[in-house]
């Protein structure tokens, strides 16, 4: 559950929908308007009904929130679409300093706008930082009261960032870095969202080390060997470690390839032995 809205366990992340190569690389060709759209909806008809996007995803010709409002508004009953707010990119691309709390409200109305909403059902804070987040966490709990926003959560945060969102309003997930690989303290945090009633929706579930970049180099032999006892793909089997972390785990694999999209919601019905888990907990990057 994302607050009051049911989600199935594995999503779609749109980050790797505007561009062909690495997300936000200069260099990196635009992907096939076509061939973006088609994922899309073929990731609804399997069944996805919660999709991760941002305003700043995007590369010189392909706009993640455009290719999703072409894709599939007038959106189906059900569909859960996350965004973020925080970071910002000018027109040519370039990164700006992370939004203020006066900033913010613009970055919700450019999101709305894209997507052809009058609210977003879910915002995530993104932060930098171990700075207080109260300020800005405050302002998007405004824009909550005013009907602007359904629910609220924090991304790229500590525990003690999480506590005090909560503080202030309602959070129903946390969006971090997390993946097979991981450090120990990583997991403690999983553990503790789940007892706080709150989700976690890990980000480089399968990318790893690698980021923004993608999967890529050479995998663990650990992974590797789960994945041939399992007869599955080392991407398979990074995912279904991550959701075999406690219930309130959720996946947002993005790919603009239908192949690899039908095998990364195929990985929900993949289960690790506790053994199998052990293994891969014991990973270090």
């Amino acid at each position: 559950m994302l607050g009051d809205l049911p989600v199935h366990r594995i999503g779609f992340g749109a980050m790797r929908l505007p561009q062909t190569g690495e997300a936000f690389a200069a260099g990196s060709a635009p992907r096939d308007r076509g061939q973006a759209i088609r994922v899309l909806r073929r990731a609804v008809e399997l069944g996805v009904n919660h999709i991760d996007t941002a305003a700043f995803y995007f590369s010189p010709l392909r706009s993640a929130n455009e290719l999703i409002n072409a894709a599939l508004a007038p959106y189906p009953d059900g569909l859960v679409l996350t965004t973020k707010v925080g970071p910002g990119r000018d027109p040519s691309g370039r990164w700006q300093p992370h939004a203020g709390p006066g900033q913010l409200r613009g970055q919700v109305e450019e999101n709305l706008r894209q997507l052809g909403r009058d609210h977003l059902d879910v915002v995530n804070l993104r932060i930098v930082g171990t700075d207080s987040i109260a300020e800005r966490f405050g302002a998007l709990a405004e824009l909550r009261a005013a009907g602007l926003i359904r629910h609220l959560g924090v991304s790229n945060v500590h525990p003690a960032q999480l506590a005090e969102a909560r503080a202030i309003a309602p959070v129903v997930c946390v969006q971090n870095a997390y993946g097979v690989g991981s450090a120990p303290e990583q997991r403690d945090f999983v553990r503790a969202c789940g007892e706080q009633g709150v989700a976690y929706v890990p980000f480089y579930a399968i990318a790893g080390a690698g980021g923004q970049a993608g999967a890529g180099g050479t995998e663990s032999e650990d992974v590797r060997a789960v994945a041939r006892a399992h007869g599955a793909t080392p991407a398979q089997v990074r995912l279904a470690w991550t959701l075999q972390h406690g219930p309130h785990v959720l996946a947002i694999p993005g790919t603009g390839d239908p192949r690899h999209l039908a095998e990364n919601l195929a990985a929900s019905a993949l289960r690790l032995t506790p053994a199998e888990v052990a293994r891969l907990d014991a990973v270090r990057r």
